[in-house]
C-alpha cells in the first residue's frame, strides 16, 4: 500500500462533483487542520452547542497531548516493498504466492507474526486493526465490493475464536475470504503448552469451502495451490489454513525442495463452464412465453463479472431485474427495467430467472407468486432444485450464460411490463415520502429524529445533490435502522453498496466492514477504481456499534474517509418482543442508558463526532462530515438521537418488515 501524501480533490463529472485522488491545489480554497476545521464550521449546524468550548477547556486542551500518528506508520507504509526470494522462510513462501495470485488486501491484528510480517514485506496493501472478527469483517467487506479475494489473520486461541462470528457471515455471503491462523507448534500437540489449540480446522467446519492445517513445510506451495483453486473457482466461500511454527519458520534453499512447484496456470483453470445449447433453447422459449418475465441478479453475477451481459439482455428482451446479494449495483436502480423498488412488480412476475443466487430461499421467502415458474443459472448442478422446484436448470457460469441469451433471445418490446414496473416504483416512493412525513411529525413530537428521517436526508445528500449520484460506495447496515435507510439506498454501479446483515445477520461488524470497503475505494480496487479516494458512507445501530466502534482508530491511523451513522435508540432492536409471561420483568436486558454520546469515543480516537437530535441537524452534519473526509481524510461518527418507541405501534408502520428481493431484502 502507498502512502496518500495528497488529500482528495473534486472534479465535475456530468455536472456533479466526485473526488480525484489527485490534489491539485490551485489556491482557492485553504486546507485547514482538524481542529480549526471543526472550530470554524461548527456553528454551521444547529449541532454546534456541542461541539464548542469553553476558552478554559480550549485552554486545558492546548496543554493536553494531542492525538497524533505516529511517524512510524507514514514511514513505515512508504518502505519500497520487498519481494522474497530463495532462500525464503515459509511464510514468505506463501506471502509470494498471495502476491501472485492478486490478493487485493490483508486485513489482521498483531499476531500471527511470521506470516503477517512476510505478507507485508511482499506488498500486499496491509491494515492492522484492534480487533480480529471487525478486520474478517474488513476483509469480507472489501471482497464484497471489489469482487476480489482477500485475507485475515488471526492468532490461536482468543484470537481465532473472536473471528468466528464474521467468517461464518463471509460464509453465508460466499466471500473468497483467506483465513490465515497461526497455531503454535506441532510439537506442543497433546500438551497444555501456552493456548494450545491445535485442531482449529474443526472450529469453521460448516463455515468455510476448505481448509487445512498445514503440517509438512515441503508441501505448503501444494497447498497454497489448493486453496487458491478453491478461492478462484466454482462458488466461493472462505477458505482456512493454519499454520504451526514449524511451516511459517521452514527454511527453503531453492525451489526444488518445494513440492508440487508449478505456474499458477497449471495448478488451476480460469476456463468457466458454458451452457448447453438445448437449456438455452428451452429457456428462450419459457422467457418468449412470459409476459412479465424477471432476473434475480444475485452474487454470482457479481463475482463473475457478468453485469454487462446482465444490462445486455435485459434491454434486448425487455426482462425486468431485480437484486438479491452481499453486494448491490450490478443493475442499475435508476434503469427503467429495475425492479429492486418496485416490490408490487415482484408479486406479479410470471417467470423468475435466478442468476448466480448461491444462498437459495426458502419456499415463501421470496415474495414471488405462487403461479410463477423458475429458472435456475448456476455453476454447481448439485444445488439447483434446492429448497424451491426448479421448471428448468442450466449448468453455467452467469456470464456464458447471459452471453448465451442475448445471442439467442430476439428482440421484443414490453411495454406494458415497463408501466407496470413504472408504477411499482411510484407507490414505493410515494410511501416511502409517507414515511418520511410521519418521521418528521413523530420528531417533533418527541425532540428526536425518526429513522425515516435520517433515511431521507440521506438520500437527497447522496443522490440530490453536488455530489454524483454513481460516487459514494454504502455500508448497509444496522437492524431497525436497516429497515429504514434500505428504503432511501440507491445504487447504479457494481459494487456501491455493500449489504452487510445478508443473511447471517452477524450483530455488529458494519464498522469492520467500513474499513475494508473504505480501504477498496482508497486504493481503487476493481469497480471501484473510478471513485479512488473519495469518502465512503456507513450506516448501524447503537447496539452494533458497541461491536466495531474500535475500529474508528483504525479508519483514523489509515486516513479512510468515512462518515459512519450511527441510530441511537437507547436500545437492543428486539425491546418490545418476547410478549407473555416474564416479558416486562425481562425488560432491563434490552435497554441501554439513554442519550449516550457515541459520537465522543470516536473523537477520542483521533476522528471526529457529531450529535444530530432534530431533522434540521442532519443534512448540516452530513455536510460537515464529508468535507472533511475529502479534504483532510478524517472519519466522522453521526450520532442520531432516536427513541426506542419508534419500533412500536404508537408510532406506524413501526419496524417495516423485509422484502425480498429487492432494496429491502435483509437476509436474501
Amino acid at each position: 500500500m502507498t502512502k496518500q501524501t495528497e488529500q482528495p480533490q473534486t472534479k465535475t463529472v456530468d455536472n456533479k462533483s466526485v473526488v480525484s485522488p489527485e490534489n491539485e491545489n490551485n489556491g482557492n480554497e485553504k486546507i485547514v487542520s482538524r481542529r480549526s476545521f471543526i472550530k470554524s464550521t461548527a456553528l454551521a449546524g444547529a449541532g454546534a452547542a456541542a461541539m464548542l468550548k469553553t476558552e478554559s477547556t480550549e485552554a486545558h486542551q492546548a496543554d493536553a497531548t494531542d492525538i497524533k500518528i505516529p511517524e512510524e506508520i507514514p514511514r513505515t507504509l512508504a518502505e519500497a516493498v520487498k519481494p522474497a526470494n530463495f532462500p525464503m522462510s515459509g511464510a514468505e513462501v506463501f506471502a509470494k504466492f498471495m502476491s501472485d495470485e492478486g490478493v487485493a488486501g490483508f486485513f489482521c491484528c498483531p499476531g500471527n507474526y511470521n506470516m503477517i510480517n512476510a505478507i507485508a514485506a511482499e506488498g500486499i496493501p496491509s491494515y492492522g486493526g484492534r480487533c480480529e472478527g471487525n478486520m474478517t469483517s474488513a476483509a469480507d467487506g472489501f471482497s464484497r465490493v471489489t469482487g476480489e479475494v482477500a485475507a485475515t489473520s488471526g492468532t490461536e486461541g482468543p484470537g481465532f475464536t473472536n473471528m468466528i462470528m464474521n467468517i461464518g457471515a463471509a460464509n453465508s455471503s460466499r466471500t473468497p475470504l483467506l483465513v490465515i491462523a497461526s497455531n503454535k507448534t506441532i510439537g506442543e500437540d497433546d500438551t497444555e503448552h501456552g493456548i494450545q489449540t491445535a485442531y482449529q480446522q474443526s472450529q469453521t467446519d460448516g463455515l468455510k469451502k476448505w481448509g487445512k492445517r498445514l503440517i509438512t513445510p515441503n508441501r505448503i506451495y501444494e497447498y497454497a495451490a489448493y486453496a487458491f483453486r478453491q478461492l478462484k473457482t466454482g462458488i466461493p466461500k472462505p477458505v482456512h489454513l493454519d499454520f504451526p511454527g514449524e511451516i511459517s519458520r521452514a527454511r527453503f534453499e531453492e525451489p526444488g525442495e518445494l513440492q508440487y512447484y508449478y505456474d499458477k496456470t497449471r495448478y488451476r483453470t480460469e476456463s468457466k463452464a458454458h451452457p448447453n445449447p438445448a437449456d438455452i433453447t428451452r429457456a428462450v422459449e419459457m422467457i418468449q412465453r412470459a409476459e412479465r418475465p424477471m432476473i434475480v441478479a444475485s452474487t454470482g453475477v457479481f463475482y463473475d463479472k457478468a453485469w454487462e451481459a446482465l444490462l445486455r439482455v435485459a434491454e434486448k428482451n425487455d426482462i425486468a431485474v431485480t437484486e438479491s446479494a452481499p453486494m448491490r449495483g450490478h443493475f442499475s436502480d435508476g434503469h427503467e427495467l429495475s425492479a429492486s423498488t418496485g416490490l408490487d412488480a415482484v408479486r406479479s412476475a410470471d417467470l423468475v430467472i435466478l442468476v448466480g443466487q448461491y444462498c437459495m430461499p426458502s419456499i415463501g421467502e421470496f415474495a414471488f407468486g405462487p403461479d410463477a415458474k423458475w429458472i435456475r443459472i448456476d455453476p454447481d448442478a448439485t444445488d439447483i432444485g434446492r429448497n424451491v422446484p426448479i421448471d428448468l436448470g442450466i449448468v453455467s457460469s452467469e456470464k456464458a450464460a447471459l452471453e448465451a441469451l442475448e445471442d439467442a433471445l430476439p428482440s421484443r418490446n414490453r411495454q406494458s411490463w415497463r408501466d407496470e414496473l413504472a408504477a411499482a416504483r411510484k407507490i414505493f416512493d410515494d410511501q416511502s415520502d409517507d414515511y418520511y412525513k410521519l418521521g418528521l411529525k413523530y420528531s417533533a413530537e418527541t425532540e428526536s429524529i425518526h429513522p425515516a428521517v435520517i433515511g431521507k436526508h440521506l438520500h437527497d445528500f447522496l443522490y440530490e445533490g453536488d455530489i454524483a449520484p454513481d460516487q459514494t460506495t454504502v455500508v448497509s447496515g444496522g437492524y431497525g435502522i436497516g429497515r429504514y435507510t434500505r428504503r432511501y439506498l440507491r445504487a447504479f454501479r457494481p459494487g456501491q453498496i455493500c449489504n452487510g446483515a445478508y443473511q447471517y445477520g452477524a450483530i455488529g461488524p458494519d464498522i469492520g466492514y467500513a474499513v475494508g470497503v473504505g480501504a477498496a475505494v482508497q486504493n481503487g480496487v476493481g469497480p471501484q477504481a473510478p471513485y479512488k479516494g473519495a469518502p465512503i458512507v456507513g450506516v448501524t445501530g447503537d447496539a452494533g456499534a458497541a461491536y466495531s466502534i474500535m475500529e474508528f482508530e483504525t479508519l483514523g491511523k489509515y486516513r479512510i474517509p468515512a462518515i459512519m451513522i450511527v441510530y441511537n435508540n437507547n436500545a437492543w432492536g428486539v425491546w418490545t418482543s418476547g410478549g407473555g409471561r416474564g416479558a416486562v420483568r425481562a425488560q432491563h436486558m434490552y435497554l441501554f442508558q439513554e442519550n449516550l454520546r457515541y459520537e465522543k469515543i470516536v473523537e477520542a480516537l483521533g476522528c471526529n463526532g457529531e450529535y444530530v437530535t432534530s431533522p434540521e441537524q442532519m443534512t448540516p452534519a452530513l455536510e460537515r462530515s464529508y468535507k472533511l473526509a475529502s479534504e483532510e481524510g478524517i472519519s466522522t461518527l453521526i450520532n442520531c438521537q432516536g427513541k426506542k418507541e419508534f419500533w412500536t405501534n404508537q408510532y406506524p408502520p413501526s419496524m417495516p418488515r423485509h422484502f425480498a428481493p429487492g432494496a429491502l431484502a435483509y437476509y436474501k
